[in-house]
């Protein structure tokens, strides 16, 4: 694992740690959990942090650590682990989503213009649960997963969210933006354009205002999570990212 890699990795089990209600350690990894996000996998899931861990035991630990739920999310860090994890946890009825860990240099990037803006979650709320209603996702997830963004809030040194606006000041794209000057690092994550506003160039305008917005706070590197299979991973490449490494995700059928 490069240094980096190993810094990102650090960085994205912190963040989970903190933005937690609840956590429970255990052999090579922890749990999350959120009795107010309790339809968000992301806010209630095993999370494996260690690189030796045995992959047989990994769904009893989701279990020990969680309590009863309809699913178990297990989140593996470590690339070389999920892989071998993968076999081990297909047999025990989990599917296996792969992601990409993609990064690039923030190094004289300037603001676009016109460049996103911070705004207050109050102010993104709407736009971002109608979206999710788009999705086909029922009301009640639809809130949780748009009101989730507040246990962020706690995941990093700041948390912005970001926000590109139509001429009449309607939200039309949005991303979160995590700057940690300790570490080192920046994550842009959940960058989102809405239908009605896609193919107009937001998301490049999101993408150059984090990256602005880290370099100006003397972030060096700012990083990303792809979905192996989906086309972000090519739009990102053509915009300097380059592959680090890989994580996993199971969930159990």
């Amino acid at each position: 694992m490069s240094d980096l890699l190993e810094r990102v990795t650090t960085f994205r089990a912190t963040f989970a740690r903190r933005q937690a209600a609840e956590t429970t350690e255990l052999r090579g990894a922890f749990t999350v959990h959120d009795p107010d996000f309790s339809h968000s996998q992301e806010h209630n899931q095993l999370i494996v942090d260690a690189s030796d861990a045995d992959p047989a035991a990994l769904p009893e630990l989701a279990t020990q650590g969680l309590g009863p739920r309809q699913q178990y999310r297990i989140t593996v860090l470590d690339g070389a682990l999920g892989e071998r994890a993968t076999p081990v946890l297909t047999a025990a009825g989990y599917d296996r989503d792969a992601q990409l860990i993609l990064a690039r240099e923030t190094s004289g990037c300037a603001l676009p213009e016109p460049a996103a803006h911070p705004v207050e979650l109050a102010e993104l709320r709407t736009a971002v649960f109608r979206q999710q209603l788009d999705w086909g996702l029922d009301e009640g997830l639809a809130r949780q997963l748009t009101e989730r963004r507040t246990a962020r809030m706690r995941g990093a040194e700041k948390v912005l969210f970001l926000a590109v606006r139509t001429p009449d000041g309607e939200i039309a794209a949005w991303a979160d933006l995590y700057l940690d000057r300790t570490s080192g690092l920046a994550q842009l994550e959940d960058l989102v354009t809405a239908v009605p506003h896609r193919k107009q160039g937001h998301g490049d305008t999101l993408l150059a205002t984090g990256l602005a917005l880290a370099a100006a706070a003397g972030i060096p590197q700012l990083f990303l999570i792809a979905d192996v299979t989906d086309w972000p991973r090519e739009w990102y490449s053509c915009r300097g990212f380059t592959e680090l490494g890989r994580s996993y995700s199971f969930l159990n059928r």
